[in-house]
Order: C-alpha cells, then structure tokens, then sequence
C-alpha cells in the first residue's frame, strides 16, 4: 500500500486556498492541522481541502490546562469538534509530562472511548511536555498499555535525551511497533529540528532517522497497513533563527518538500 504524504498547517502565512494549491503541486496527499472552534470558519477550512482534493488528518495539541477535570472537557471537546470534519484520523498530543500516569490513562481512555463511538481512529503524538515526552516513560505506558497507538515524533526524543537514543534501543523499538503515522522532522541531541537536513554535517543525523522509519515502513508492508506521514519541520522560533532579525536560517517550506520527495523515493 503506498504511503501517503501531509503537510503541516503550522507555520503558514499564505490565504488558504493558495497554500492548499501549493500543497496539492508539490504532490502531498492532504493536510495535517487543528480546526477553529468557530463553526462557519471551520466548515469552510474543510470545504477548501475537499475543493482542492485533499485529505485532513486532524491535529490535537491544546493541552494547557493543569487541572485534570477541566483538561479533559476540553480534550473531548476539541476532539469531537475534529471528528465533525470527518478526518482520516486525529493526531494528539495527549496529556502533560507532570501527570501521573493514571492521570495521563484517563485521557487515553477517554480517547479511546470517543473512537470507538464515532469510528475515528485517534493516535497519540511523542511529543515533549505531554504525556509520551520521554523514551523511557512511553515505553512504561506501552507496556502497561498494550493498544496504545501512536504518532512517532522522535525528534523531541533525540533533545530530551540529548543522543541519538543509542541507550534506548528497547523503548525506540517498541515505539517503532506502535506507530501508525510519522512526523518525519529531524532532531538532534541539542534541539528538536536540525536547521537544515541537507547539509552534509547532519548526514549522520538524517541517516539515524531513516533508519528508524525504515523500520516503520517495513512493518507496515509487512502487514498491508496505511502508513502515512507528515513532513513537520517547523517555522521559527522552532526553525533557528539568526540574532538581531530573528529571520529563520532555513526555508520552511522548502525543507518539508525536500523531506517528502526523499521519502517517497526512497519507499518507492
């Protein structure tokens, strides 16, 4: 089954509807992004995909509240609002990384609750400061939590480590199993995003993180399961930025494309 390409919402500046043109030219599948609560605006974002035939995996990452009881009406409440737009699947980052891991299951399994309801699959993102931030703790929650699937983003892995996790072979190789979507940026043991994965001084960096979707690519085939992707490299301040102007070192855009083209002949 080929593996099908997003790309990341975050960080455009454009009118909408361009940025849908420019990603539909650019040979991406659809779009990974949130949805505004307000309804009008938010059925016209999904009309635009649909007009420009492109698919919306819906993104979850508000998680700011530090109360349990109201964090988790507002989780419900963003994810019911993604399901309305019939997504391809919702992407979350689920929890905070100072919750107890019965704190963080609860979110889970209201989650999971919700998906079982509505038939949209919900899968939870790697991502640090929420609930699988770290190598070692989501390997205890997959462990603990045998259907738990996620979104490998392991790029906030390689800076919470400062590695490139060759001391967790174990927990990357259970996260490798449990993945069912990539966020293909490239971290390194400083940052969550190398400036730019073209430059030969990262070419050890970028090979680590082939090596780690390879992996994914491969059980996917091995089961005739969808994989799909989002090239998620960041706009600044995530991108780097020079000092003084604080304009980015990179071009966003660019490197997102360059990440989606390596991809795909590289699993072709």
């Amino acid at each position: 089954m080929p593996i099908k390409f997003y790309a990341p919402h975050w960080g455009n500046t454009l009118p909408f509807a361009t940025f849908c043109q420019n990603v539909k030219d650019a040979g991406y599948d659809g779009v990974e992004m949130a949805l505004p609560l307000e309804a009008d605006e938010s059925r016209e974002i999904v009309a635009t995909l649909k007009d420009h035939d492109l698919e919306l995996i819906g993104q979850y990452w508000q998680s700011f509240e530090s109360d349990l009881d109201e964090h988790s009406r507002n989780y419900e409440k963003y994810l019911r609002h993604l399901i309305a737009a019939r997504p391809v699947f919702i992407n979350c980052q689920t929890g905070k990384d100072f919750f107890t891991f019965e704190q963080n299951r609860h979110l889970f399994d209201l989650a999971a609750r919700i998906s079982e309801e509505t038939g949209v699959k919900i899968i939870h993102e790697t991502h640090r400061g929420k609930s699988l931030f770290a190598a070692h703790i989501a390997r205890d929650y997959f462990t603990r939590l045998p259907d738990l699937r996620i979104c490998l983003d392991i790029s906030h892995w390689c800076n919470v480590h400062e590695s490139l996790l060759e001391n967790q072979i174990e927990a990357v190789n259970l996260a490798i199993s449990r993945a069912d979507h990539i966020h293909s940026r490239v971290g390194h043991p400083e940052g969550p995003q190398v400036n730019d994965p073209r430059a030969p001084e990262w070419e050890d960096t970028l090979n680590t993180h082939l090596a780690w979707w390879d992996k994914i690519v491969e059980t996917h085939r091995a089961n005739g399961t969808q994989l799909t992707v989002t090239t998620e490299f960041g706009p600044a301040n995530y991108m780097p930025v020079m000092p003084y102007t604080q304009l980015p070192i990179g071009n966003q855009w660019e490197i997102n494309v360059f990440m989606m083209n390596l991809l795909k002949q590289r699993y072709a």
